[in-house]
This record gives C-alpha cells, structure tokens and sequence, in this order.
C-alpha cells in the first residue's frame, strides 16, 4: 500500500510539473543567417536565453527572421518566419512537436500571384479556436497598388492572409488591413467572443511606433489605428497576458534596449521597460505557452 501511494505520488507530481506553463519567445540574432533561439521565462517579465540554434535556416536566402510559432490543438508546434529580404514571394514553415526535432522546411508560395511584389515580411500566427483555423498574417509591399503618402513605393506595405486547417491547403491570399498607412508587424490577440485586438507598426516616416485596433472578429474589420502608445522608432510588437494584464514588447532598435508597456484594456499603458529584463541582442519573434516539461527538454537539448 505504501508502495501504490509513493507511486501515486509520483504520478501527481510529474503531472504537475508538466502541466505548469512558462512564457517561451521566439528569437535569432543578425544578421539572422544562424536560425531559431528561444528566451523563456516563468513570470513573463524576466527572460533568459537558452544560447542554442534549435532550427537552421535552409530555404530561400537561407536566413530565417521574425519567427512566430503557435501550438495546435494536437499538441503540434507550427513555425512561420521571414526567408528573404527581397525579391521572394514567400515565407518558411516547419513544424515540431518538442521545439527540438524539426520536419523539413518549406515555402508557402503565398504571393506568387503578384507579379511586382517587392518582399513577404514578419508572418505572424494565429489560431482561431472558433473556426478551428489558422490565420497567417504578414507584411508585402505591392509598388503603386495603395496611396504611398512619403514612402518609397517599395516601402509601402499593407498586410495581407492566408487561412489553413493542416498546412498543405491554404486559402486564396487576400487583403487584411490596410489602414492608410505603411503597416508592418502585426499582431492578433483574443481577448474574448467576439473581442479581438491588433497590435501594429505604423511604419511610415517619422512615426515607426505601434498602435492599436479591435475588432469583433480575428479577421477584421478592424477599427481606426489608435495613437501610438511606444515610442517612435520601435516594431516586433508581441503580446504575454500576465495575470490580469497585458504586457507588449517591442524592439526599441534605435536605443538598443527592449521596450515594454503593459495594459489591462489596450487603450491606457504604463511604461514598465525598467521592471522587465530581455538579454541583449533579442531580436523580435512572438511569445507563446509551454510547459516546463517541454522547456527541461529544451534546456536538456542545449546542454548536449
């Protein structure tokens, strides 16, 4: 009987332990030929980098940025990220079930329609967990298709989607935001039914801040952009919920420092840069949620 009871035990304690979530955040260092790195973090505000390449870039220009990673409802990790500067008319993909063990990466051609198409930029994930879809939002400029206002025609980008269910099918590529500005870097964030907010980069000269947008449903529309609520000269915006709050990083790139604010309703912020560590030279990718489970694995990984 005492024996049952210490295994029981055990079986409690293992469950527990893997069951406890910690923050994960994507990154890579520049000149960002080196692949993907995580930071982790068990409070959301205080990061530490495990200082290993998890996953080489291997397609397109062989250099892999903005990564941005979501957890299907299998269990399955999906891996989107920026394979090219210019002149690609698509982003790179990869999935994991650990963050170590990686498939093949792959294309998905998602702007090969457009002849003119200058650069596919920062693809953000998203899962809609009403529709059981994913959303894959991302940055293009398409030259003389929109209102440039300062920027150079190559410069003036309006974000764009695809859906998928599986990752092989996708949907036909279609606008999503075009706020009347160069916009770049978004970010979806569910905070209810109904009840969504976009996170973005006004990307136009002298702005370079972020801003906010709601909307009832993940796809839009969405609302007039708010005022910024960073500084100027910031993007990468990625959102945690900490307890009660939100808290939204950004890359203050002029400062070299990582920037934060945190909010309760996404229309008033305090500035929290100071109480938040990010190690130097994190480059921006997006935060999600892991268990330690997954994370001691990671660290195992490193240590090899």
């Amino acid at each position: 009987m005492k024996k049952v009871l210490i295994i029981l035990l055990g079986v409690v304690l293992l469950s527990s332990c893997a069951s406890k979530k910690v923050y994960m955040f994507t990154s890579f260092k520049e000149p960002a030929n080196e692949g993907l790195i995580f930071l982790y973090s068990y409070d959301g505000l205080t990061w530490n980098r495990i200082d290993t390449t998890f996953l080489k870039p291997m397609v397109d220009d062989k250099v892999m940025r903005d990564p941005s990673i979501v957890q299907g409802p299998d269990g399955t990790f999906h891996l989107v990220f920026t394979s090219a500067w210019k002149g690609s008319k698509t982003f790179g993909y990869a999935s994991s079930k650990d963050l170590i063990n990686w498939s093949e990466q792959k294309t998905i051609p998602v702007m090969a329609h457009e002849a003119t198409v200058v650069n596919v930029w920062a693809p953000e994930l998203f899962y809609d967990d009403e529709n059981k879809q994913f959303i894959i939002i991302w940055a293009s400029t398409i030259p003389k298709r929109f209102p440039r206002g300062i920027e150079d025609e190559e410069n003036n980008h309006r974000m764009y989607y695809v859906t998928t269910k599986d990752f092989k099918t996708f949907s036909d590529t279609k606008l999503f935001l075009d706020p009347g500005f160069s916009v770049i870097d978004c970010v979806i964030v569910k905070r209810g039914t109904n009840d969504y907010v976009l996170v973005l980069k006004d990307n136009t000269r002298p702005m370079r801040n972020i801003k906010i947008a709601f909307a009832s449903n993940p796809l839009g529309p969405y609302t007039k952009a708010s005022e910024p609520f960073s500084p100027n000269f910031t993007e990468g915006p990625a959102v945690a919920k900490v307890k009660d709050e939100y808290v939204i990083y950004y890359d203050q790139y002029r400062d070299k420092i990582y920037g934060a604010m945190k909010t309760k309703d996404f229309k008033s912020f305090t500035d929290i840069t100071k109480q938040v560590k990010v190690p130097e030279a994190h480059k921006h990718g997006t935060i999600f949620m892991t268990n330690k489970k997954v994370l001691k694995g990671l660290l195992a990984a490193a240590n090899k």
